[in-house]
């Protein structure tokens, strides 16, 4: 069925209890709400800002933005774009957008000027719905791309080339405009992308969202009893798709703004948190705030804590150990995925098999998994190959790009670009990845960009961007910068030329050599990791 269903089931389920609430312990006053079914609560010493909705209030706000999208013309097949951190307007936009038969797509909030408009133009959005973080960049576009597309600005203060979507939607019909939906409809676009610069469109029809909640619900047995706290960026499918496991049930879910160990810590004890996915380098920060004694975790309510787990990067095993010893009572799961396998799941470790940390798991549930050979053919047991998954998850294409589709689709299969190999027990490791990407802190670094960006530099000849193991963020990015013949530069020149980058698009470690290429003109990305793996990467290690 529609995923829009499962609200609509909740409503009539559980309608007068906690759906969502928000918390950002970073904001010292409580700012005025003009809807009046939001609920504030007073700060307190840790949680400055709280809001919180029933399962009646996101369906009913999600239906109001339904009904004031339809009377601006969106249809069936329409996409309408948002750009907005975490917030408690997020989901019922997202909903509100799936239950007028349009499109949703989520844009990644580290998103510059340039690649918002790109991708905009690859969804073919009609609409961007954006938040008051984003006004700069939308501005530098908003001549552009407010020509053939409808601005909506959710916040105070709204800029003067949008339209201001609490007035707008505050007036509009809070009953579901019963638009004919089904399984087969096309329901999301996601984006993702390699080693070649801009992001691709991933599309997903309504079937694959719905086997996303399954597939988490399955997995994690989320029950009605739950609370998630969910902390990575909605836009990302991770974060959504482990939130769908509680959607499925009708369970509460709290969105927290900061991953600073106290507030981490301070959220599950006051909200009385049962599930929590991490990153890797925010489960470091809590140990190591423990063991420091910055925070005291006889002062919190944890005994409701029951699942800890990780995805969106490789996951120490002797991380997991630390935290056990810490948290021997919790069960631990990891989680593999694609954004073009709608998220987390298709590889999945169980919390029966923490024995197995490091693995991926085996093939989650409703899916299957093969390790090939070049030619589509099974490798031989113990072998490396790439990571092939098939199942009801898997993208339709990739939007307005059939040769990457055809070239990552074939005959039912989804290529991943990671290779694999499998273990005498069936559960399968990564190996290396087969395109370049670094994930660095659960997010995708794409080296290309860095590199045509360092290219632009008078003094450099050539430059490779590689990704080094980093026992914090999981991989860290080194420029391999070769300088033109006769020109010198420092590392401190080169660090102030990349402060033009986002920070987390800065390298990390600046490496003076010549850049390897092979006949046909590639650079020899391997060759790099394993010449530049071992001191340098000791030295940026100590200076973090």
């Amino acid at each position: 069925m529609p995923i829009t269903e499962i609200l609509e089931e909740n409503c009539r389920k559980y309608g007068n209890d906690v759906a969502l609430v928000e918390i950002n312990p970073e904001v010292k006053e409580v700012r005025r709400v003009t809807w009046k079914e939001y609920e504030l609560i007073e700060p307190n010493p840790t949680v400055h800002y709280r809001r919180e909705i029933t399962w009646n209030v996101f369906n009913e706000k999600a239906n109001r933005f339904a009904n004031m999208l339809l009377s601006r013309g969106v249809k069936k097949g329409d996409k309408v774009a948002i750009l907005l951190m975490n917030c408690l307007e997020w989901l019922p936009i997202y909903f509100g957008i799936l239950k007028t038969g349009a499109l949703a797509v989520p844009l990644n909030f580290r998103y510059a000027s340039d690649e918002i408009q790109y991708c905009l133009n690859l969804s073919e959005s009609d609409i961007l719905i954006f938040g008051p973080e984003f006004i700069g960049r939308v501005e530098e576009i908003a001549e552009t791309i407010s020509k053939n597309r409808l601005l909506f600005f959710v916040g105070d203060s709204c800029p003067s080339f949008a339209e201001d979507y609490v007035a707008l939607t505050v007036n509009f019909p809070s009953t579901s405009p019963d638009i004919p939906l089904t399984d087969e409809d096309y329901a999301a676009i996601y984006f993702s992308s390699g080693t070649t610069g801009f992001p691709k469109a991933i599309l997903h029809k309504h079937h694959s969202l719905m086997h996303s909640c399954q597939v988490e619900q399955h997995h994690h047995s989320q029950t009605k009893d739950d609370v998630f706290l969910c902390i990575p960026p909605l836009y990302h499918t991770g974060a959504k798709m482990h939130w769908f496991g509680s959607f499925l049930v009708g369970a509460k879910s709290v969105l927290l703004k900061g991953t600073k160990p106290d507030v981490i810590l301070n959220a599950v004890s006051q909200e009385h948190c049962t599930i929590v996915w991490l990153l890797v380098p925010w489960v470091q920060d809590i140990l190591d705030a423990i063991e420091r004694g910055s925070v005291q975790l006889d002062r919190l309510e944890l005994s409701q804590w029951r699942l800890m787990h990780i995805g969106a990067q490789p996951v120490p095993p002797s991380l997991i150990k630390r935290w056990k010893e810490v948290f021997p009572n919790h069960q631990y799961d990891t989680n593999y995925g694609l954004s073009e396998s709608i998220g987390p799941g298709a590889v999945h470790l169980g919390v029966d098999n923490i024995h197995k940390v490091g693995a991926i798991g085996k093939a989650g549930y409703g899916w299957e998994v093969m390790i090939a050979n070049p030619d589509g053919t099974p490798v031989v047991s113990g072998e490396v190959g790439e990571l092939l998954l098939k199942g009801p998850g898997v993208m339709t294409c990739y939007y307005n790009d059939p040769k990457a589709t055809e070239e990552t689709l074939k005959d039912g299969w989804l290529y991943t670009g990671d290779m694999a190999m499998e273990d005498e027990d069936g559960f399968i490791f990564l190996v290396d990845r087969k395109k370049d990407v670094v994930i660095s802190g659960g997010e995708n670094i794409y080296p290309v960009q860095i590199e045509d960006f360092l290219r632009t530099n008078s003094k450099i000849k050539d430059v490779a961007v590689i990704g080094l193991p980093d026992k914090r963020l999981g991989e860290i990015c080194a420029a391999v910068i070769e300088l033109k013949d006769d020109v010198t530069a420092t590392e401190e020149e080169m660090n102030d030329f990349c402060t033009k980058l986002p920070r987390y698009k800065r390298p990390h470690v600046i490496i003076f050599a010549d850049v390897p290429r092979n006949p046909t003109g590639k650079i020899e990305k391997p060759k790099l990791r394993r010449m530049y793996g071992g001191d340098h990467l000791v030295a940026a290690q100590n200076q973090s």
